[in-house]
């Protein structure tokens, strides 16, 4: 019905700056940073370089940069770069109810359009971009927490792209007719299968820049007054029933949005795997630590998980991983935790460490079964069950991972982990422009222009 767009499309135009609570406010600024790290970190992901120069064949300009190395491009083709770079270390946030990664595609898409916007000498100040990114979570989450049934596509791209759209039509100040255009030239270009997913291919977050692109290039169709679908939701033909199989109930969004703002409800990835991965390494972690032992006493480890869990990373270990599939194979990561006490990413490069028969010796250990649980979306509850060599058996369960909101990171764990994706850019960052960046985050309200955020991201400053 249209009339789920319009109320969708009165939020994003109706919300104020005023509307976010404190809490929501450094919420916002705990993930910007978050998401910035991990993007900065992505400089190193796989095929970038690759990318990059591919994407200089995609026309002409210099609007916006690349994070770290800063070859300037056109808008839409540094949000395609810069979502890549923060997703293609499986280390940006996601929103657990959700299962959307919403941050990569919304915030790719904000800043890219904030340095085109700050070259037309017209920037967006801070506190504007704080409601916008907060806007486009909202969106991006909504599709996600309405579907019911088991996830089809990759929310991410899919989902990410409608926020991301919301966002900067938020920005550009559009009409209810422009912003329902820009959401309508968006739906039609969304895009963003799981295959990738299965198969382990890098494909995987470049959907996610996809649909940062999409979302730029459906505000200037909006604005142009190309007209676009605006039934777009639950329409014959709309999101959920080609995404999520027509299988929703709006009424699970209707009953946060204005009551809830979606950012606070994001959680950190402390580990650079999937984050459906977390909970074996969160168990592993309590189990050692409670009961004095060491990977080498467990014998075996059964876990008992929910359908999307065992679907998504239940897939067999094998010997020479992708670096992608590894990722997204809970028996590797736990092998890895085993083999060498951490999960970092160090453990996702390169051939030798992927095929380190240590690590996959301890993935053999690792046994999933499917629980009842019957919530398609549901990442927890787990329950882990390690049988030691002497005979003895420990159990896990786990209400919620380390990083959700209910056992979320403290804030200087947050700014260890800034810190730390610092290290692995392609090129330096030092201390102190990791803590310029930091700064910047944390007083974003008083900038007068926060393309000057993408600015502090670039090697050498």
């Amino acid at each position: 019905m249209i009339e789920t767009t319009n109320r969708l499309v009165d939020h994003i135009a109706g919300a104020r700056f005023a509307d976010l609570g404190p809490g929501d406010v450094e919420k916002a600024k705990t993930f910007l940073l978050d998401t910035l790290g991990a993007g900065i970190a992505g400089s190193r992901g796989e095929h970038v370089s690759e990318l990059i120069d591919t994407v200089r064949t995609w026309g002409q300009g210099d609007e916006a940069a690349v994070w770290v190395t800063g070859e300037r491009l056109n808008a839409q083709a540094a949000a395609v770069v810069n979502a890549y770079q923060i997703h293609c270390l499986e280390f940006d946030c996601v929103h657990e109810g959700a299962v959307v990664h919403p941050m990569a595609t919304v915030l790719s898409t904000l800043i890219a359009y904030s340095e085109r916007r700050s070259a037309q000498q017209r920037p967006v100040n801070g506190e504007e971009f704080l409601l916008a990114l907060a806007i486009g979570v909202d969106i991006a989450t909504f599709m996600g927490i309405a579907a019911t049934g088991p996830i089809r596509f990759f929310r991410p791209a899919t989902a990410g792209g409608l926020g991301a759209t919301a966002a900067i039509a938020r920005l550009e100040g559009l009409d209810h007719a422009g912003i329902k255009n820009a959401l309508g030239a968006m739906y039609g270009q969304t895009c963003g299968t799981l295959q990738p997913h299965l198969e382990g291919s890098p494909l995987l977050g470049l959907q996610i820049g996809f649909n940062a692109r999409g979302a730029l290039v459906a505000l200037e169709l909006a604005k142009a007054g190309f007209r676009g679908p605006h039934d777009i939701f639950d329409g014959q033909y709309g999101y959920f029933a080609m995404f999520e199989d027509n299988q929703y109930d709006l009424d699970l969004i209707w009953e946060l949005m204005g009551a809830e703002w979606q950012i606070s409800q994001l959680s950190h990835k402390p580990f650079p795997s999937g984050r459906l991965t977390h909970g074996v390494i969160d168990a592993l972690q309590k189990v050692t630590e409670e009961h004095g032992v060491s990977s080498d006493d467990i014998v075996a480890i059964t876990g008992y998980v929910p359908p999307l869990v065992y679907r998504l990373v239940g897939r067999q270990d094998v010997p020479h991983p992708e670096p992608n599939y590894a990722k997204l194979c809970l028996a590797y990561v736990a092998g890895a935790w085993m083999a060498r006490g951490q999960v970092d990413l160090a453990e996702f490069r390169g051939r030798e460490t992927l095929s380190d028969p240590a690590i996959h010796a301890h993935a053999a250990k690792v046994d999933l079964h499917l629980d009842d649980n019957p919530d398609q979306n549901a990442l927890c509850p787990l329950r882990f069950v390690f049988r030691m060599s002497d005979g003895r058996s420990h159990e896990i369960h786990l209400q919620n991972v380390i990083g959700h909101p209910e056992a979320a990171l403290t804030a200087v764990q947050n700014r260890a982990k800034f810190d730390r994706c610092l290290t692995h850019a392609i090129k330096p960052l030092g201390v102190s422009q990791g803590a310029a960046i930091a700064d910047a985050v944390e007083k974003i309200e008083a900038m007068d222009d926060v393309a000057g955020l993408a600015r502090l991201t670039l090697a050498g400053q």
